[in-house]
């Protein structure tokens, strides 16, 4: 069973590798020494390094209190989550798959070796409560893939203690600084490994140039479209919060600028990538539209009066809900661990690397990129007066809700068009952004209450009152009426700022 901690830290060396006395820094009441240990860790990677490119650190450790296998994720500068699994001989499969996105159908290797003696000191308060610790770390690396270099050298390593406060760790670096003592180059000890011995440096991280022409900027969407997917896929696989969401709107965002900018990239190429876009929104979309529903379904049920509650409707709820989640999790882990969707990021590679560029692509991008925009404004007004004009019913609800689609594509347009364009496109993205979440509701209250009938059918079938889920589906339908005044309002808000 996985462990996972944030782990809050700064790295420095020193000319004479010595640690200053810390007793006068700020809140510091005593700097205990915790003895010496003996740590020998084996990092894995691929051949080609994907993970030390993208930062991340796989190893194997033994010594120390936190023996076991740690892959560290990066979070921020001087912060990543790390997580941690007990020892074994070969990479534990749930560290394997957290890495796969990265690593694809590669094999990881061990590539270096760090034995490393730690000399450990809490920092402590008045009242002896741990603040950060500190570790003199004499470090020796040896290559073990892609060369058979060594190096050596001494660091220091401040941790912040968990739950601690970051202002420890300014205090310290004032103190150290002070001392002559400087922030490390290196953003961690396996990056000083890879670029001191014999081999090599690690992949380059150099970003690319400064956006020109209209197909720099849509690339640069594109890329950053890309790289959230990659990103996400770890958080995904560990359920965290929102990064089902998240990972959904990256592929959206891919697919509606494929669409948008076909004049800029080649259609014949990126379509069939935008129809594997869409398999994978589905599948991420199964356990996120049901848990919206949810969500939903127990604030409408809470806001109402306990005596309006008839039968057992929250047991019922909670077991459709826990049903649903259960199978949809199942899935969409498998989908992640499928072919099909580690050739689909392999073919996005392909795109960002040898991008289907047309000849609008090397165009100024103002024009270019400006009138795409407008094109799928123009869509959206369109959709939009047309579903407005249809009766309240089945078919303004499917109207509503295609015009809400593409109020979606037209803000990721103007999103990408954005460093080009400046405020106007700025301002579009926000309209739009307000028109999509009108309507969402509007949508969202047409699946509570299809939902709604299954359950009170269920419900029925099993000899139970469904009072209540009549009452609540009245109440999304006055929901959705609400959303339907508002509409013109705010599609007129939105016509009247358009300036792209």
């Amino acid at each position: 069973m996985a462990d996972t901690k944030r782990e809050i830290e700064r790295k420095y060396e020193s000319d004479d590798s010595g640690l200053p006395d810390l007793t006068g820094v700020a809140g510091v009441a005593d700097v205990l020494d915790k003895g010496t240990a003996e740590l020998d860790a084996t990092y894995y990677d691929t051949s080609d390094l994907r993970l030390a490119s993208a930062s991340i650190t796989l190893r194997r450790r033994t010594g120390g209190s936190d023996a076991g296998w740690h892959l560290k994720l990066p979070v921020g500068p001087g912060v990543r989550d790390e997580i941690q699994v007990p020892l074994s001989d070969t990479v534990p499969d749930e560290l394997a798959g957290l890495v796969r996105a990265r690593i694809r159908e590669g094999q990881l290797v061990p590539v270096v070796r760090l034995r490393s003696a730690r000399d450990v000191r809490d920092l402590v308060d008045a009242e002896g409560k741990q603040l950060a610790e500190v570790g003199v770390d004499t470090v020796r690396a040896d290559r073990l893939f892609g060369g058979d270099g060594t190096a050596q050298w001494t660091e220091i390593e401040v941790e912040l203690a968990d739950g601690g406060d970051i202002r420890v760790l300014d205090k310290v670096e004032k103190r150290l600084r002070k001392a002559g003592v400087r922030p490390s180059k290196s953003t961690s000890k396996l990056a000083r490994a890879l670029a001191e011995t014999k081999g090599g440096q690690p992949l380059p991280k150099a970003g690319p140039a400064e956006p020109v022409t209209a197909g720099d900027h849509v690339l640069a969407y594109v890329r950053a479209q890309r790289d959230a997917i990659v990103d996400l896929d770890p958080a995904v696989r560990q359920d965290t919060e929102e990064s089902v969401h998240d990972m959904r709107v990256a592929t959206r965002r891919l697919r509606s600028t494929f669409k948008s900018f076909g004049e800029v990239l080649d259609r014949e190429v990126t379509d069939p990538i935008g129809d594997e876009l869409k398999w994978l929104a589905g599948e991420l979309g199964v356990g996120r539209d049901q848990e919206v529903l949810a969500e939903r379904l127990n604030t409408v049920l809470d806001d109402l009066p306990p005596a309006l509650v008839h039968g057992p409707v929250r047991d019922r709820l909670a077991a459709w809900s826990k049903a649903e989640y259960g199978g949809a999790r199942s899935r969409l882990l498998g989908v992640l661990d499928s072919p099909r969707y580690l050739t689909l990021l392999d073919t996005l590679d392909g795109v960002v690397a040898d991008p289907p560029v047309l000849k609008a692509a090397a165009k100024n991008p103002d024009k270019v990129l400006a009138k795409a925009v407008r094109k799928d404004f123009s869509k959206v007004a369109a959709l939009i007066e047309e579903a407005m004009e249809q009766p309240s019913g089945a078919d303004r609800d499917l109207g509503l809700h295609e015009a809400r689609k593409k109020a979606k594509r037209t803000r990721y347009a103007a999103e990408a068009a954005g460093p080009a364009l400046g405020g106007p496109a700025k301002a579009l993205v926000k309209s739009m952004k307000s028109l999509q979440g009108l309507l969402g509701d509007h949508q969202d209250s047409v699946m509570v209450r299809t939902t709604l009938g299954e359950l009170s059918a269920v419900a029925h079938a099993a000899g139970e009152d469904t009072f209540t889920y009549g009452l609540l589906y009245g109440r999304e339908e006055r929901r959705a009426e609400r959303v339907e005044e508002a509409a013109p309002e705010a599609w007129a808000t939105a016509k009247d700022g358009m300036d792209v």
